[in-house]
This record gives structure tokens, sequence and C-alpha cells, in this order.
């Protein structure tokens, strides 16, 4: 009589991948219920001869662009095997990447503990818990990344890391990346290969991101970024080494150190912005434009409006384009609140006087 055939052993292995084919479908199914964000066409006088698009990223399900990252850091990490059934995910972030974070670890059905700084605005904080993730707070922006490998490591957890994957994450040579659907969407505008792009830097995923796309595609288009008062970013790129900073007043840009993800090479010209000039721009776009937008987007208004002035003043036609990172309404108690800018020194009051100039004139005299 034939002996009965061994039992099965159970393959540890095959419910893994299991358990990671199905949190990848999630990500891929979330991603296809998604539209692609809006590109705004700006009205500015005809006679400047520029056209100014703004992509609004605040339209994403968690409200910025940081939305992008996360899904791409998140599945960077199951891909790798990093990130399994049961996994603690961390983060160290200024808050928008956390908000999107907290809403894919959400989605995949893991916990996730974001690390933040002391001062990140309540509104962002809301949202992280929002989505189930905790909150752990240090002082100072240097902090934030060796405490998130240190809770990953105690838990046995993935640390995320934002500011190291952020530009391997992403496949800049398309693939739905935010270049490729920004020249996607300006097929069929009378300049639709803008002069400029231009962008702020955090991680400096996006920005590198851009400036291999527009590398890639042999494009006529430059890269320019733009930086807040403290940041490690400018300095590196107009010295040409790694230098450091303080940090940054403004919510979800600048470093204190250049981060790995940024990559100053491909960046054909940065501005530095002082921060009231920031607070200054994302109000005037309230009023003047519409966008009820964060800081960081008026950190990028404030360097369009420099190009927007030169390319007027050179007779030079043709298109920039801009984006808006994220709401104003993320940012009511601080950035929109009289008081709260008050008490940080932030006058945005000099710094309005220049942007009404400009409207009037079309000269620029920051």
């Amino acid at each position: 009589m034939d002996s009965p055939a061994p039992a099965a052993t159970p393959d540890p292995r095959g419910s893994e991948r299991a358990w990671a084919d199905e949190a990848i479908r999630r990500i891929e199914a979330d991603a296809r219920r998604s539209a692609d964000t809006h590109l705004h066409a700006v009205p500015l006088p005809a006679e400047w001869g520029v056209d100014l698009y703004v992509k609004d990223e605040s339209t994403h399900r968690t409200g910025s662009l940081k939305h992008r990252l996360a899904r791409s850091l998140f599945l960077f990490g199951l891909v790798n095997g990093w990130i399994r059934e049961g996994t603690m995910v961390v983060e160290a972030s200024s808050g928008s990447t956390a908000v999107s974070e907290a809403y894919f670890a959400r989605l995949i059905g893991v916990p996730f503990t974001a690390v933040v700084t002391r001062g990140t605005s309540h509104e962002k904080l809301a949202l992280i818990e929002s989505y189930g993730g905790r909150i752990h707070t240090v002082e100072q922006a240097g902090e934030v990344y060796g405490e998130a490998a240190r809770l990953a490591e105690a838990c046995g957890g993935h640390y995320l890391d934002q500011f190291t994957y952020a530009e391997r994450a992403t496949d800049w040579r398309g693939n739905n990346n935010i270049a490729e659907t920004i020249f996607d969407q300006l097929a069929l505008e009378p300049h639709p290969v803008p002069r400029w792009i231009v962008v702020g830097a955090g991680t400096g995923g996006t920005s590198t991101t851009i400036g291999r796309y527009v590398r890639y595609r042999r494009l006529a288009t430059r890269l320019a970024v733009v930086d807040p008062e403290g940041s490690a970013f400018y300095p590196s790129w107009a010295s040409g080494t790694a230098a450091t900073g303080t940090g940054s007043r403004i919510e979800g840009i600048g470093r204190p150190r250049l981060e790995p993800s940024f990559n100053p090479r491909i960046v054909d010209r940065m501005l530095q912005v002082p921060d009231g000039a920031s607070v200054a721009a994302m109000r005037d776009a309230r009023e003047r434009l519409g966008l009820d937008a964060g800081p960081s987007t008026g950190t990028n208004l404030w360097g369009v409006w420099q190009l927007v002035a030169e390319m007027a003043a050179a007779g030079e036609r043709g298109s920039i384009v801009t984006l808006m990172c994220d709401a104003g309404s993320r940012y009511a108690e601080s950035y929109g609140d009289d008081a709260w800018v008050a008490e940080r020194g932030l006058d945005p009051a000099p710094f309005g006087s220049v942007i009404e100039e400009f409207f009037a004139t079309g000269r620029w005299r920051g």
C-alpha cells in the first residue's frame, strides 16, 4: 500500500509575498481612482508676454505634493521587502509627507509613527492622527533623522527616510511622475516647453525628478529652485560643496543639511527667498490670484515674479510653471495668523509692497 504523501510545509515567504502583492494592488488601485492634479493658467498682463501655470498639488487625496512621494516610498519599501505585514513604518517629516504616509499606512494596514519637530502646525498633526498615525516630537530639525532611525530599529520597523530615498523611489524617466504630467498638460498651450519650472526643495526629490526628466528628454526648460532663509541647499549650490544651515521657518522646504536626494548639479539657478517674502507672497496669492496656498507656495511665487520680470524686461516670450504645494488652510493658526507671524519676527509688509509695485509696473525691486 502506498505511503500517504507528506503534508505540505507552510511557506512563510509565500504568505509574505501574498501580503505584499495585496498591499501593492491597493496602492495602485488608489492611484487609478485618482485623476491627475490641475494645471491652472494664471492670467498676467498680455504685454509681459509670459504665460504662468500653477500645478495644484493640494487636490491630492491627502492635500499636498507629498502624496506622490509617499506613494513612491511605500511602493519602494514593499518591492524591496522592507515593509511586511505588521511592520511599524516610521518617518522624519515636517508634516505634509507624514500626513500622506499615514494615509498609505492605513490603506495597507500597517502602523505608522511620524517624528516631527515641535512647532509643526496643529492642522498637520491633526491630519496625521486622523489617518491613524502616531506623533513623536523632537525639539530641533536636525534631531528628526536619528530619532526616526532609532525608533524604527527599536521595534524592528522600517524607516522610510524620505530625505535619502526621494530621488530614487520615483522613476525620473516617466511613469506618470510630476515632470511627465506637467509636459503632457502643456502640450496644447502656446508655449508647451516652458522657459522655467520653479520649485522649492525639502527632500530635493521633486527638483531632482524634474531636472533629470528635462535633461533626459533634451528639453530647453531650465530648473529654478527657490530656497528659504537658513537652508543648507542654497549655500551648497552656490559654493559647490556641502554646507550646513540652521533649518527653515517655512514648513516643507529648506533643511539644515544638504539632503542626499537633492542634486545641485542639475539646478540651473537658485534664488534665496526671505521668510517674510514667502508669507507676503502666500497672502498675496490668496487675494490677487484666488489661490489659497501654503507658505512654500509663497516661496515659489516670490521666485516666479522675479523670473517673469526678467523675461518681460528682455522681451522674451514663453511660459513658466510652478507648484501649489498645499493649501493655506493647513496654516490658519500659523502663517495665516498675524500674531503668530509677528511673534516670530516675520514681517511680510515690506515684501508685499514689492509685489504691489511689480504688478503695477512689471519691474522687480526685490
